[in-house]
């Protein structure tokens, strides 16, 4: 089938459509529902009568977004009507909902008067928390915009208009940058008078292009101001020159901004701008001028961006209004005003200068993103740019005054990072603690790419304070190559005097089979050994490795040097899993293939101590394919042994129960009906299984089929905090690691 068929199955698939509401509440019971309802709910009605701004407290409209649109102007389709423009206004709030996690009801109107469309979407502000208007014509969707935002008190915006202005702004701020060239001085040129050209047009001067220095072309031609009958919109950019035609006007110019119909841009137009020209061929699907040509136009440096996701500096929306709304929601806005949509802008340039995170490469076709010509503008797919433009607008809303609530900004990126999932917020808790007195980590296999770049986050995060072990002259120059502006801590087992660590590994193992000479030998060639001996002589506080190595390599050296707690005989390897609104701390799933009573104790014990370093009071639940007795043999005794053991352990101050099953372990009216002796008043929070093949099964089918993020595997049970990352971990894993490890040394 080819993509139209595809899109039709897409959408007609049960059930129609893409979007559905959700309760928020329990509506399980009678009192759930008189609760939600009659006769309860007469209680929040009255108190929003006495005062209407309790509705953000009561009801969704905090978070609440109508998507407005009659039809009349849907990208690629022109005037389709308010019914067939649905599936696209379902879209977009799917976007919203994916990116920012706002809730949208899509409205479209059957109304071509503008005035009918203002006095429709007034009557409705009492139901949302911002209107988002969509695919309107010009120049009514100049007047609407403008009357709405006047009429009522929540945020309008038309995205038509402004998101393309922002989105390309940015991508200007960074561009002009690159070719260095200052935004006063460029010379830019549109081809398009629409009303996204339009906006775009006034955005880049409220940035810092000059009015004059504009010139703006549509289907007639340069709009001189010579032109008679231009609307009040086309004659504010109307120009006072000789330019008759797009080719003419494009002579010499610094910028072009295609906001028109694809192929009217030649590579000899291109080739007639100044030196380094910028080209943004927005026209979808068609760019004004092919990706290729335009490159190809000319020898110097040509900053090409197009509305497309397979070229380069894609100029889409979606980076913009899911982000700006959220902001402006949070701060209960009365509006968007020019100073929230400059610092979207500068929060996506800013954005673009930073490292790129491994999924995104990977969601991109592992191409290199770097800050340069051909990445001017952040990837729609980068989960930061949340945590950089709706800061940017809630702090800018409320410096300009238009923001109805005040937020501390460090606690609303917290807030936000939440909003992306569980795990998120459990990793904050860790990384706020570690930031509190980062410690010194020792990172084994510092030639690593992806570790070094784990080393600038953990630098620049202020998370901890990293030293890469490993050829000094190549992590230098691999960190320049990716334009990483630190210098780290570099310790080189091949150079320097490193007699003292392997006389140290020689005095722990020489009666374990190592020469001197081989001591000798490993600390040189070996850079688990080296920074083993570190952490276990106090030159580092914790370490990481494994990312090249197979697990059990990777913790042998650390095992062999560094050795478990005094007061424990065992490592063990934990997951975290997090689910929207439960964590489960997953043990062993990596060390111990066949534990004993004793091991499983043990397990359990260092496994509630994990999760109390992420604020989690543990409930720890010893799993079997038996509950409570019902089968009798050597594996179900073990459990019960070891269950009996940490009942007797008076250090023990968490609720240890087993042996039982998993679904027993999990589901409260299984634990409150059928086993209400449980010592578990509530669903297990960890879960000790019985074995290794058990613990990493049961965990990867909790990821990958229950809808789990995890994060690990945590090492517990070691004398000093040592963790060893999985092969394929992303940068984001490792930084998180860290922050576990600063964390544990910190204890």
């Amino acid at each position: 089938m080819g993509l139209d068929d595809d899109a039709r199955e897409y959408h007609r698939e049960e059930p129609p459509g893409k979007i559905e509401i959700s309760t928020t509440k329990p509506t399980n019971t009678q009192r759930d529902l008189s609760l939600a309802y009659s006769p309860g709910v007469a209680a929040p009605c009255r108190d929003i009568d006495a005062d209407p701004t309790r509705a953000y407290e009561y009801t969704a409209k905090g978070n609440l977004v109508g998507v407005v649109s009659n039809g009349s102007a849907v990208l690629g389709l022109g005037d389709i009507g308010a019914q067939a423009s649905k599936p696209v206004m379902e879209g977009k709030g799917v976007l919203f909902k994916r990116f920012a996690d706002i809730d949208v009801f899509d409205i479209e109107l059957d109304l071509d008067d503008p005035d009918a469309i203002v006095d429709t979407v007034r009557a409705m502000e009492p139901t949302f928390g911002g209107i988002n208007l969509e695919d309107i014509k010009a120049p009514e969707c100049f007047e609407i915009e403008s009357q709405l935002r006047e009429e009522t008190d929540i945020p309008i915006f038309h995205d038509d208009q402004h998101g393309t202005a922002i989105i390309s702004g940015a991508a200007l701020l960074n561009a002009s940058d690159v070719v260095d060239k200052a935004l006063e001085d460029l010379n830019v040129v549109f081809s398009g008078a629409g009303a996204s050209a339009l906006a775009t047009a006034r955005f880049y001067t409220s940035l810092g292009v000059q009015r004059e220095n504009i010139v703006m072309c549509d289907s007639s031609g340069v709009i001189g101001t010579d032109r008679e009958g231009l609307n009040e919109y086309k004659a504010e950019f109307a120009s006072d020159t000789d330019d008759d035609t797009l080719e003419e006007a494009m002579a010499g110019a610094d910028v072009f901004v295609g906001l028109s119909v694809g192929g009217i841009v030649s590579q000899e137009m291109v080739a007639s701008m100044a030196d380094d020209p910028i080209v943004f061929a927005m026209a979808n699907p068609d760019p004004e001028i092919k990706y290729e040509d335009a490159k190809a136009a000319r020898d110097d440096t040509v900053i090409m961006a197009t509305g497309r996701s397979d070229y380069p500096n894609q100029v889409n929306n979606v980076l913009g209004f899911p982000f700006i709304f959220r902001g402006a929601l949070d701060v209960r806005a009365t509006e968007i005003n020019e100073e929230m949509k400059r610092a979207a802008a500068k929060a996506l340039a800013e954005l673009a200068r930073q490292d790129v995170p491994d999924a995104v490469v990977k969601a991109y076709g592992d191409q290199p993103l770097q800050f340069g010509p051909d990445y001017v503008i952040p990837k729609p797919l980068d989960p930061r740019v949340l945590f950089e433009v709706a800061p940017a607008i809630a702090k800018a809303a409320m410096d300009s005054g238009c923001a109805r609530s005040e937020v501390d900004l460090e606690a609303y990126e917290e807030r936000l990072e939440a909003r992306l999932g569980k795990s998120r917020e459990m990793m904050r808790v860790v990384l706020n603690k570690a930031k509190s007195d980062p410690k010194r980590v020792a990172l084994a296999e510092g030639g690593d790419e992806k570790i070094i770049r784990a080393a600038y986050q953990m630098q620049e995060q202020g998370i901890a304070q990293p030293i890469l072990v490993g050829n000094a002259e190549e992590i230098a120059e691999t960190a320049a190559d990716l334009g990483l502006e630190f210098q780290p801590e570099i310790l080189d087992p091949r150079s320097g005097d490193w007699d003292h660590y392997a006389d140290r590994l020689y005095e722990l193992r020489q009666r374990e089979g190592v020469t001197e000479n081989e001591a000798h030998e490993l600390i040189r060639r070996d850079s688990n050994y080296f920074a083993s001996v570190m952490v276990e002589q106090g030159d580092a506080d914790a370490m990481l490795t494994g990312l090249t190595h197979h697990y059990p390599s990777a913790l042998r050296p650390p095992l062999q040097i560094i050795g478990t707690a005094p007061d424990a005989d065992y490592a063990a390897g934990v997951y975290m899993l997090t689910f929207k609104n439960r964590v489960i701390f997953a043990a062993d799933t990596t060390v111990n293939f066949d534990p004993d009573s004793d091991v499983l104790a043990e397990i359990t014990k260092h496994t509630g101590e994990l999760a109390r370093r992420f604020n989690v009071e543990p409930r720890a639940a010893m799993l079997s394919y038996s509950n409570f007795g019902s089968v009798e043999n050597a594996s179900t005794r073990k459990i019960r042994d070891a269950v009996s053991m940490l009942h007797d352990d008076a250090d023990i101050d968490f609720p240890v129960d087993g042996e039982m099953q998993a679904d027993t372990a999990v589901v409260e009216d299984i634990l409150e009906g059928t086993y209400d002796f449980s010592q578990l008043d509530e669903p297990a929070n960890v879960l000790v299984f019985p074995n290794l093949e058990s613990g990493n099964i049961g965990y990867k089918l909790l990821q990958r089929l229950g809808g789990a993020e995890a994060i690990g595997p945590m090492l517990v049970g070691m004398d000093k905090p040592v963790h060893v990352l999985q092969r394929g971990d992303e940068v984001k894993d490792i930084v998180n690691l860290a922050g576990v490890a600063v964390v544990d040394a910190q204890e």
